[in-house]
């Protein structure tokens, strides 16, 4: 029996996993191969590997976890979980998996506006923060394709960045075309506009159904309710990285470093549970 499950091998579970592995508690982090930022070549504003892949943070991690031997990885998806007054228990290839603890880092899937060509530039020239990409259109024309009032905040945020800001109803892009230098938006009018990338407000959702059905409570905007260590409303089962938020957090922290500090406050307030005087 573990003593903690992590499912998802993103930076929250990484950080999680190395976290439990220092205190040599027995952990084993599931890793199905999903990643939220999968198509992002450069993941930035993460202090020590700005500019770094995201994929390369990843091996990084789990190269450092192989330091650790209570820590075992297996690049396996989890099908089933269930928590019982014993702890948790996991399905996974066939095998039951049991522990005390279980950290949900499953992550966030995006569903885009269904403008043809836009799938193809997500990650790269088509973004959702621009704390993690837009200086990199720093100096000419961004687009921002929301109609909500979030799209105004934006606006704001990239002004400094960009040469000129265009907010657009992304219901107005029929069609995203590759350009010389960046992209090439053709609106309902035949009209074109051209710039270096476009900003726009995907809808998330959870990537996994664990939340669901372990029943856990959800915030409005859909992420897991946590508190600030990441536990939930059942006890025994926390949710780190962009998959939840505490109530002071008016939505999920999509930044590297947030999940980070998520997955290591998660694994803390775990090993500080196993060590308490019973």
């Amino acid at each position: 029996m573990y003593e903690a499950i992590i499912i998802g091998g993103g930076p929250a579970g990484l950080q999680a996993a190395l976290t439990l592995g220092r205190m040599h508690r027995r952990t084993v982090l599931l890793d199905s191969g999903e990643y939220r930022n999968a198509t992002v070549a450069h993941a930035h504003n993460l202090l020590g590997h700005d500019g770094e892949s995201p994929a390369d943070l990843r091996r990084r991690g789990r190269a450092e976890l192989a330091a650790y031997a209570s820590v075992e990885v297996r690049d396996a998806t989890a099908t089933a979980v269930a928590a019982d007054p014993h702890g948790v228990r996991v399905e996974v290839a066939g095998e039951t998996l049991r522990a005390g603890h279980l950290v949900l880092a499953t992550g966030l899937a995006d569903e885009l506006p269904p403008v043809p060509g836009l799938a193809e530039h997500w990650g790269d020239l088509v973004a959702n923060c621009p704390f993690c990409h837009g200086h990199e259109f720093a100096g000419r024309p961004v687009a921002i394709l929301n109609a909500s009032p979030h799209a105004q905040m934006l606006r704001g945020m990239l002004a400094p960045v960009a040469s000129e800001v265009f907010v657009l109803d992304p219901a107005r892009v029929t069609r995203v075309e590759t350009a010389d230098d960046g992209l090439r938006l053709v609106l309902d009018d035949a009209s074109t506009l051209s710039v270096a990338g476009a900003f726009i407000g995907p809808a998330p959702r959870q990537r996994a159904p664990f939340a669901e059905d372990l029943g856990l409570a959800l915030q409005e905007s859909g992420a897991v309710r946590v508190d600030p260590f990441g536990r939930t409303s059942v006890e025994r089962v926390f949710a780190v990285g962009d998959m939840a938020h505490a109530d002071h957090f008016p939505g999920p922290m999509a930044t590297l470093a947030a999940a980070i500090a998520a997955g290591q406050l998660a694994a803390v307030a775990i090993v500080q549970t196993l060590a308490a005087p019973r």
